[in-house]
């Protein structure tokens, strides 16, 4: 059985993520989204939040799909879910850059465990979940970037925390 892990911090899953996760799921067996903690990003949904809106997204998507939060290494959690190929998706050269580090520390890590690029369509590579929030937070339009739902969670989120202000 071929396992692929899709990895990202999902915060929130974008129009982007949701293209990448389809057309991973024609090359893999079993897709286990990988969803990170990453403090460093503040994020603005939990690891359990973002797990829950990552589950609501792909319950369409077939039984191919397995969400899995994670706070190891990428490496390490590939190998604890027996994935043999890493997917990340490509929106710029910035992000090949990023991404071809990860790649040669990972292969030196563990050189059985392959990474594969999905480029982002173009309707897609400028979504962002960074620029998504941060439209968010300015009371712009997000409903090009997002699906209905996690517009809504992202913007009772917003509302949650400016009430607390």
């Amino acid at each position: 059985m071929r396992i692929g892990l899709y990895p990202g911090t999902f915060d929130p899953i974008t129009v982007g993520h949701a293209d990448i996760i389809r057309r991973a799921l024609s090359l893999v067996d079993r897709l286990v989204i990988g969803v990170a903690t990453n403090n460093d990003k503040n994020p603005l949904f939990s690891l359990e939040e973002r797990v829950t809106l990552i589950q609501h997204e792909c319950k369409n998507m077939g039984d191919k799909i397995v969400v899995h939060p994670f706070e190891n290494l990428l490496i390490h959690c590939a190998k604890d879910v027996q994935a043999s190929l890493i997917i990340r998706g490509l929106r710029a050269v910035s992000d090949f850059e990023y991404e071809f580090q990860m790649v040669g520390m990972n292969r030196s890590l563990d050189a059985n465990i392959e990474t594969v690029f999905l480029m982002a369509d173009v309707q897609h590579q400028a979504v962002a979940s960074r620029l998504v929030k941060e439209i968010a937070f300015l009371n712009g339009d997000i409903s090009k970037f997002v699906s209905g739902n996690v517009s809504n969670e992202v913007h009772k989120k917003l509302k949650l925390l400016n009430n607390k202000d």
